[in-house]
């Protein structure tokens, strides 16, 4: 039986997609080795900055977040980077804090910050 590629969902909020863009294309090599999805925009954005193949889920306020949640409890993502901003009031939080709940109970790294992911997306565990 094939061992499928492990699944990274990446996600940002409006002030952060410029951010996660930059760190995506440094890290473009190592995202090359994985499965990748995100929400609406930001995906879009990612893959159009580095050509990386990444499916689209809907935009995190029309539910793209809850998405990701379902396929995190189905076992279809291993891991979540979510470019969050805390000072900015999203209209989406509940959704937002659903997700990251169950990449909790789910026991998934989530990192919401380039120096987490930068960490958790070099790191051994996930590399496995």
């Amino acid at each position: 039986m094939k061992k499928r590629n492990k699944t990274i969902a990446l996600i940002a909020h409006d002030n952060k997609k410029s951010e996660i863009v930059n760190w995506a294309l440094k890290n473009k090599t190592t995202l090359e080795k994985f499965d990748l999805c995100g929400t609406g925009t930001t995906a879009k954005l990612i893959s159009e900055a580095t050509d990386l193949k990444i499916k689209r889920y809907l935009s995190g306020p029309l539910g793209g977040d809850q998405q990701i949640g379902a396929k995190v409890a189905e076992g279809k993502i291993d891991m979540v980077i979510f470019f969050w901003d805390p000072l900015e009031s999203q209209p989406h939080d509940p959704d937002v804090k659903a997700l990251l709940r169950i990449a909790v109970v789910y026991d998934i790294p989530i990192a919401t910050n380039r120096a987490t992911a930068d960490y958790v997306i070099h790191s051994d565990k996930i590399n496995m």
